[in-house]
């Protein structure tokens, strides 16, 4: 004859499956952190059962931050509010030259090396304006008009943000 198990050993409540996954989820978010110490990544995601876990760490790149940016960071928060607010309105200028990527932009071939553009520079339509790094690659931005430059709107090795005004060209 077959045993019946009571419902207490047979049926887990919702309290014990909760407690479960969450001791399971603290134990693979431990270990995804320990994957990222040993394999110096910044950021690591993974999906399993339908379960998405995604563990990041900030690093500190003072060192390599250039001077310009470290000034933007000190600046009062009304005066960022009113950069915002340019940066806006530069948006919609007709000349403006939008970043067509994320990435960090670099006015010049290579450190030291002559800019490719400066303003009041005469540029034609291709004409390489600046280069914007992503993942390793060096991505050259063409101009998409001919005119000539009236303003630069990004520093040298800023990181720029997709759809980001950098340079006026009427």
């Amino acid at each position: 004859m077959a045993r019946q198990p009571d419902d207490k050993s047979a049926a887990k409540t919702k309290a014990d499956v909760k407690s479960e996954g969450t001791s399971d989820d603290s134990a693979l978010i431990r270990e995804l952190a320990l994957l990222l110490a040993e394999t110096n990544l910044t950021e690591i995601e993974i999906e399993r059962a339908g379960l998405r876990v995604r563990v990041a760490r900030n690093i500190s790149i003072a060192a390599s931050v250039p001077a310009a940016a470290v000034q933007a960071v000190a600046m009062p928060a009304v005066a960022a509010a009113a950069t915002a607010a340019a940066a806006t309105d530069f948006a919609k200028h007709p000349g403006v030259v939008p970043s067509p990527m994320v990435g960090t932009a670099y006015w010049a071939p290579e450190p030291g090396a002559k800019p490719f553009i400066e303003v009041g520079s005469k540029v034609t339509a291709g004409q390489t304006l600046l280069i914007i790094e992503a993942m390793k690659t060096m991505n050259q931005i063409p101009s998409p008009r001919a005119g000539t430059v009236t303003q630069l709107l990004v520093e040298d090795g800023q990181p720029v943000e997709f759809g980001e005004p950098l340079v006026i060209i009427e």
